[in-house]
């Protein structure tokens, strides 16, 4: 997630690192790189104009120049001035005071709007709500179907008419419908054009006054860069947006949308789509954010997907295992199935603080890789996950069989789950902290 950006600035707080006194002119330079950084993600000209100029203010006319560690004060004003270009607080969706909450999915064609009213509504499930999905797109081939194709992978009902009927007509009917059945939720998908047009707009606006919904949430794309700070104000001019979805932030995003969308509109980004999966949807927070384009990482984000995977009950239990050294592979398959609820690893090791920009490029992160663990544990008897030292050579080619895998990737997973018994033994010893750095889900 904005890879580039990331490691552009870094370089680019490389000259201030290089020299034990700043000085006014070193203030300049540094800032002509970090401006250079900014333009070349796309980040609006005015924005970076208003960035720079702040920033330079601040450096220039504080006691960075007399700090004993100006760089890092420097780092500090950056990451300050971040927040506050993209909104300083985390904007959450409005709740209606009486039941259902209307949120209205609007954008342009292929920016995720249907899949994004499924993460939405997933994500309001999760949090104890009733949602309910309305399919108003009756222009795009098969929208309504995708739309009952994910409202069903969530588990969410998917209210239609068919595409013969107005989507005003549709609109008003689901919120109806929503009354009568108890859904303390709307997610109005609506259709898109290839560009802004009037007759777009047109039936936007009649939806919104026949609904009169509590939210209108802009779907737009995040690779499209600045493209998609135009669509957003566009967008506002003409329908009054309460906030933003960004899609594909795990993309080849050069971050421009981010850094500039709520300083174009003054509307809050609400939630970024970080894969295709309908669990990678993550609340907008503009201090997270900024700590991940300065490359600080994301320790907040990352113990709240741990918290979500793991629950206290079997946390607990998992802890006492490890103090006990009875930890068996058996556990080890449980452990492996909280981590792939956590979501993509690779976006996961890039919350990490200290992680370098650019240091996964190559790492090619298998996760089939764990699939292939797990057909071997699930290969291997009760007494074999309990006990793996009575696997012998001809156990190894029947779990191996079993597997569709290699004896030597049986070895492998012996030899690892070793290494982790003899990692968590030396974590036992410094107590629940030290488990707690061995395992973040406990």
């Amino acid at each position: 997630m904005l890879e580039n950006l990331t490691e552009k600035l870094a370089n680019a707080f490389k000259r201030f690192r290089n020299k034990g006194k700043l000085t006014e002119a070193d203030v300049k330079e540094g800032m002509r790189e970090v401006k250079l950084a900014l333009l070349e993600a796309d980040v609006n000209f005015k924005v970076v104009k208003e960035f720079i100029k702040n920033v330079t203010e601040r450096a220039v006319g504080s006691t960075v120049l007399e700090s004993l560690l100006p760089a890092q004060q420097i780092v500090k004003i950056v990451n300050e001035e971040l927040i506050r270009l993209m909104g300083s607080e985390s904007a959450k969706i409005e709740i209606a005071p009486k039941p259902p909450t209307v949120i209205m999915m609007v954008g342009l064609q292929g920016a995720g709007k249907t899949t994004h009213s499924a993460k939405i509504a997933k994500y309001f499930k999760s949090k104890g709500k009733r949602p309910l999905l309305v399919a108003c797109d009756v222009y795009r081939p098969a929208a309504i179907d995708q739309l009952k194709v994910v409202g069903e992978a969530v588990d969410l009902p998917v209210f239609t008419m068919g595409n013969r009927v107005s989507p005003i007509e549709i609109a008003r009917a689901g919120v109806e419908h929503a009354k009568r059945n108890g859904n303390d939720m709307v997610l109005i998908d609506t259709a898109g054009r290839l560009h802004v047009d009037e007759e777009l707009m047109a039936e936007l606006r009649s939806i919104r006054e026949a609904v009169s919904p509590t939210e209108i949430l802009l779907v737009v794309d995040a690779m499209t860069g600045q493209d998609a700070v135009n669509v957003a104000k566009s967008f506002d001019e003409l329908l009054e947006l309460s906030g933003v979805v960004l899609t594909k932030m795990d993309g080849d995003t050069r971050g421009g949308a981010a850094l500039s969308v709520r300083y174009v509109t003054g509307k809050p980004i609400k939630f970024i789509g970080t894969g295709e999966k309908l669990d990678m949807l993550e609340l907008f927070h503009p201090d997270r954010m900024a700590s991940r384009i300065l490359g600080m990482g994301d320790i907040l984000s990352l113990i709240e997907k741990a918290e979500a995977a793991y629950d206290e009950k079997t946390a607990a239990e998992m802890e006492r295992k490890l103090r006990e050294a009875t930890f068996t592979l058996e556990d080890f398959l449980l452990q492996l199935r909280q981590l792939k609820k956590m979501g993509n690893l690779e976006h996961l090791l890039g919350m990490m603080p200290g992680m370098k920009p650019g240091a996964l490029k190559d790492a090619n992160i298998d996760e089939r890789q764990m699939a292939r663990t797990e057909a071997i544990v699930l290969s291997m008897t009760k007494d074999e996950r309990v006990d793996p030292s009575i696997i012998g050579g001809s156990r190894k080619r029947r779990i191996a069989k079993g597997s569709g895998t290699s004896v030597e990737d049986v070895n492998r997973l012996l030899k690892q789950f070793d290494q982790m018994k003899k990692m968590m033994k030396q974590f036992s010893g410094k107590g629940k902290r030290g488990m707690r750095l061995a395992f973040p889900g406990m």
